[in-house]
């Protein structure tokens, strides 16, 4: 896969939801999301505007009953889209580690573009609720994008008592964190990071 094109296209329609996303690793931080879930469209903005990736997604779901189904298949089908942007992973620079404040919240995101899935969480929201968004679905959030793009993905909350700040820190440290990892390192020479000259992906 070129640098120019490592886009990632994903179409995924369950009886319950129907969400499209595209993704850009190479972008600008351009964001059009409508998930239908307000809460996460704002934390979408986040990852898009500090990861400079250029995001689009459309959900529709039955947040009539409750919010959990369309959180959980945009992290899938997000997970999945970024999967297919990485590709074989070759040129990358694989690690991203970032903290980020938000007023009194820091938190901290380590991450591997390892291919194996794996999450560390450490978050302590004190709030049950956002608004109208469940904070339990944070963390469902992270374990469907882990699950489907093969990261190993340690979020640690090193401090923080307003539970919007802690969420927000989070994806900000995330993206960051991200942005770091999928950049092309020069260095590599189109080379995949890894000794064993491989980078197995989620699902293979």
């Amino acid at each position: 896969m070129s640098v120019s094109n490592r886009i990632g296209d994903i179409h995924r329609v369950t009886g319950e939801t129907d969400v499209r996303v595209a993704l850009n690793l190479d972008g600008t931080g351009r964001c059009q999301v409508a998930t239908g879930v307000p809460f996460l469209d704002h934390m979408l903005h986040q990852l898009a505007s500090h990861g400079l990736l250029d995001l689009e997604i459309s959900a529709s779901g039955d947040t009539h009953i409750d919010d959990h189904h369309s959180n959980e298949d945009v992290g899938i089908a997000v997970g999945q889209a970024l999967a297919q942007a990485l590709g074989d992973r070759r040129g990358i620079q694989r690690f991203g580690h970032f903290v980020a404040p938000l007023d009194e919240a820091l938190v901290q995101v380590a991450l591997d573009c390892s291919g194996r899935p794996h999450l560390s969480y450490g978050l302590v929201i004190p709030a049950q609720r956002i608004g109208s968004y469940d904070t339990e679905l944070v963390k469902e959030f992270f374990v469907a994008v882990v699950n489907n793009s093969g990261l190993t993905l340690h979020i640690r909350q090193l401090d923080g008592v307003n539970s919007h700040h802690i969420v927000e820190a989070c994806f900000k440290a995330f993206a960051r964190a991200l942005r770091l990892a999928v950049e092309i390192d020069p260095r590599r020479a189109g080379s995949v990071p890894s000794s064993k000259g491989v980078l197995e992906r989620a699902g293979a």
